[in-house]
């Protein structure tokens, strides 16, 4: 089969639609919950063998994931380049999500790359590839394969292995920040180039990569970036889990010169939280056998250690935080005269319509996490009594000091009375809507506290026209606790609101600032529509846990501390 290149994708979605909680927790799956039960898996990628494409160096691989999602190969994520290397192990860490249930295809690519040029896309780039399921990966732990070019043709000796490992649901990560100093000078004409790699020792006594930092040009006592790992990855969640660091002196053509190593445990390191640093001699053992006056060759300072917990979707539910559901209707003329059978707004006694269907298929599932049961219900693009003017944010119960409803029922019902009272006019703005429920949603944000999170329903059967405005109001409210499902009612062409959905790309403001988190789901319902309820609700709402955790941790929000039962306490969650 040829390898293809993958398109853009964004690494956080599966190849199926799913509910994530997003460190592995979740409730036991049930006819009313799309949690599916599911862990996240790290992939480590390294090669042997590799084809050497270039005429002078060496190649310099890189590794591309891609995942097939509805029988198109799409790309997930891809690692760092390695210069010059036939042999590489990449420090970058994969991260998908897996399924007990599903049989997920992944294709790691190998490409020489070129420089600023990026990847290639000739033929000549391709080093090969291999094809493999998450559930081979996860079962084996390490699966070693050949690489393949084109049409089956093997690359060679060439060979990519890759090692999985479950973060487990209470893991945390670390930040830490080293330098050196006085390290040894391995070049002729200037100083040594150095950076620093951290291996974990498993219990087999195999080392495991778990982090290479940047490479400091020119200097021998040489500060680098801060930057953080899972202690999963680190040390297994081990504190004793003994690591080797080693620091190298860079080299363009991929013969680093050895500078020196040291032995430590993550027990060790915690020694230099708060003000405390701590050091270790960065030491070459055939330098002190053959020098009889040989101390080191420099020494390794951790200037800073910060250990972060990392919080489930779960987390904040069990700790309270409330999800309050918002439906906003299209009430414009293109639905269509609702006493017509045609209309999409037509009430038909045996049959809902797609309206009711995509309401009550996800507010069923928002109920559960939700105490009191209240949805507020708006519409857009009508005219609305008393004065017959055009709306673009009414409460569809014409209570404008309350617009919630009891319950999915409830909104049903109001829905149902507010057609005959109303006339479907027009453009369809969704823009006041979004900038409605973001007020409320900026007030939650002011009690610091992981509380409230709000879902916007919009249910519409056209390409909105404010397009400029509602793009506005989204990256406004990706700073704010709320998430947006938008699904599309009806036939008509819904190419351009993709845009709204960050999976293409990231969606930006018409003055170019980008969302800070991507918080728009867009489905077509006709896509669902000889489809089960429940499958409707998965798809829209598969990114909310993700994103509840994202808008959270971004905040540095933990989950608030369980409240105990009260006899008046209604709030259930899927069991």
């Amino acid at each position: 089969m040829p390898f293809a290149h993958g398109a853009a994708c964004p690494p956080s979605r599966p190849a199926a639609h799913r509910a994530t909680a997003t460190m592995g927790e979740a409730p036991e799956p049930s006819p009313q919950a799309p949690l599916a039960v599911l862990s996240k898996v790290e992939l480590r990628v390294s090669c042997k063998h590799l084809l050497d494409r270039d005429t002078l160096n060496k190649s310099d691989p890189c590794v591309l994931l891609l995942m097939q999602s509805q029988g198109q190969w799409m790309e997930v994520d891809r690692s760092e380049v390695i210069k010059s290397n036939l042999n590489p192990v990449f420090a970058k860490i994969f991260t998908v999500d897996y399924y007990f249930e599903e049989v997920q295809k992944l294709r790691f690519e190998v490409y020489d790359s070129h420089g600023h040029a990026g990847v290639g896309t000739h033929d000549d780039d391709f080093l090969g590839g291999m094809e493999c399921t998450v559930g081979q990966i996860v079962a084996q732990k390490r699966v070693t394969k050949p690489l393949f070019l084109k049409y089956g043709k093997f690359a060679g000796k060439s060979t990519i292995t890759v090692i999985s490992e479950e973060i487990s649901g209470n893991n945390g990560y670390v930040e830490l920040a080293f330098r050196a100093k006085k390290l040894d000078d391995k070049d002729l004409f200037s100083k040594s180039d150095p950076f620093l790699e951290i291996y974990r020792i498993d219990d087999d006594r195999s080392e495991q990569l778990v982090y290479r930092t940047e490479v400091v040009k020119n200097n021998l006592s040489p500060i680098w970036e801060p930057f953080k790992v899972s202690l999963n990855s680190l040390c297994s969640c081990e504190e004793k889990r003994k690591l080797r660091c080693v620091v190298w002196d860079y080299d363009s053509r991929g013969k680093h010169d050895f500078i020196g190593e040291f032995f430590t445990t993550f027990e060790e390191m915690q020694k230099a939280m708060g003000e405390n640093k701590v050091q270790w001699d960065c030491m070459n053992p055939k330098y002190k056998i053959k020098k009889r006056n040989y101390k080191n060759s420099g020494v390794v300072v951790l200037l800073d250690l910060k250990i972060h917990r990392v919080y489930s979707f779960l987390d904040y539910i069990m700790g309270g935080c409330q999800i309050h559901f918002t439906v906003a209707i299209d009430f414009t003329a293109s639905n269509g005269d609702p006493r017509n059978s045609c209309s999409l707004h037509y009430i038909n006694p045996y049959q809902p319509n797609e309206y009711l269907k995509a309401l009550v298929a996800v507010g069923e599932i928002c109920q559960d996490y939700d105490s009191d049961k209240k949805f507020s219900a708006l519409g857009f693009g009508a005219r609305i009594p008393p004065k017959y003017e055009v709306s673009h944010d009414f409460a569809i119960n014409f209570n404008p000091d309350n617009d919630e409803c009891e319950g999915i029922q409830g909104v049903v019902e109001s829905y149902q009375s507010c057609l005959p009272k109303i006339q479907l006019y027009g453009p369809t703005n969704v823009a006041p809507i979004i900038s409605k429920v973001a007020r409320v949603a900026a007030d939650e944000e002011r009690t610091k506290e992981a509380s409230q999170y709000f879902i916007l329903l919009i249910l519409t059967d056209g390409v909105v026209t404010d397009m400029a405005d509602t793009r506005e109001a989204i990256v406004r409210a990706s700073y704010l606790p709320m998430s947006i499902i938008i699904v599309g009612v009806g036939n008509a062409d819904f190419t351009d609101m993709q845009i709204l959905d960050g999976d293409d790309g990231i969606l930006r403001s018409p003055k170019g600032e980008p969302v800070l988190r991507d918080i728009v789901q867009f489905v077509p319902f006709r896509e669902f529509k000889n489809a089960s309820p429940t499958a409707l609700a998965k798809c829209v709402l598969a990114e909310v846990p993700k994103q509840v955790v994202e808008y959270y941790s971004y905040k540095a929000f933990p989950p608030r501390c369980p409240q105990p039962e009260t006899p008046d306490s209604n709030l259930s969650s899927p069991q």
